[in-house]
């Protein structure tokens, strides 16, 4: 073979070596590539997953109420008022039990109207919170008394936000609810930070003043069923009470 020849052999083994290798290298940047992407899409569906568990142990977090309201406090029967200063008429008592399906009707329908009147002085607003279903069979019966135990260890001024979170996270009749550690996490949700909080709904604390709301509503206001909403001593009902707010104006334009 020629020199000619063998340095054109030589060349063609060469130039043959370098497309194997140019082949190879393109091989290695896809794989690199895919790899890559394959890293990527495992990143988002294991954040996904992440996320969605999230989610799901957070469908049931209380928000802070920030609506309109009156300065709240609690009485010393355990009651909640919540009326601007100087406002002591007319007086709207709402008698309510947080496993009642209709009291939960009642918030959603009527409620902001309640606390839109007392923000405007127009009313004084009584909340009292007890057991009506004492008698039920449970889950019933521990339901509302774990859930307006529960009410009454929440401070006045986180009070409304407990509230609206019992109305709005309320188990199914009949069904197993209001377990102590939810009831302990809605009020953190929304703002309690008292060092006995927790005890005192897990230990039911405040049960002997529920008792005590529950034979005050039964036996002294005659209360047979929930909601039931008093002006000023007088029992609303029909469409006194399906015209709240100008059934209120009303009585407030009479009291002047």
């Amino acid at each position: 073979m020629s020199k000619a020849a063998r340095e054109r052999s030589a060349r063609e083994r060469l130039a043959a070596e370098r497309a194997k290798q140019a082949a190879r290298q393109k091989q290695q940047r896809l794989l690199a590539i895919v790899l890559g992407a394959v890293v990527v899409i495992g990143a988002i569906v294991a954040v996904t997953v992440v996320v969605l568990d999230q989610k799901s142990k957070r469908d049931q977090v209380a928000a802070p109420y920030t609506g309109p309201q009156a300065p709240l406090t609690r009485e010393a029967d355990g009651s909640i008022a919540m009326a601007k200063a100087g406002v002591t008429k007319p007086v709207l008592e709402v008698f309510e039990d947080f496993q009642c399906p209709a009291c939960k009707e009642f918030e959603e329908t009527l409620g902001k109207d309640i606390k839109q009147l007392a923000a405007e002085g127009k009313v004084k607003v009584v909340y009292r919170p007890f057991h009506l279903f004492s008698q039920q069979p449970d889950p019933i019966k521990s339901n509302s008394l774990r859930s307006a135990a529960a009410a009454m260890c929440v401070p006045a001024d986180k009070w409304l936000s407990y509230h609206d979170a019992l109305f709005k996270f309320q188990p199914r009749e009949g069904s197993a609810g209001f377990a102590p550690k939810d009831l302990v996490g809605w009020g953190k949700d929304v703002g309690v930070t008292d060092a006995g909080f927790e005890k005192c709904v897990t230990g039911q604390e405040k049960k002997a003043q529920v008792d005590a709301m529950t034979k005050y509503a039964l036996d002294d206001r005659k209360v047979t069923g929930t909601p039931t909403v008093m002006l000023d001593g007088r029992k609303l009902e029909g469409q006194a009470l399906n015209n709240l707010k100008a059934t209120v104006e009303s009585a407030g334009k009479a009291a002047k």
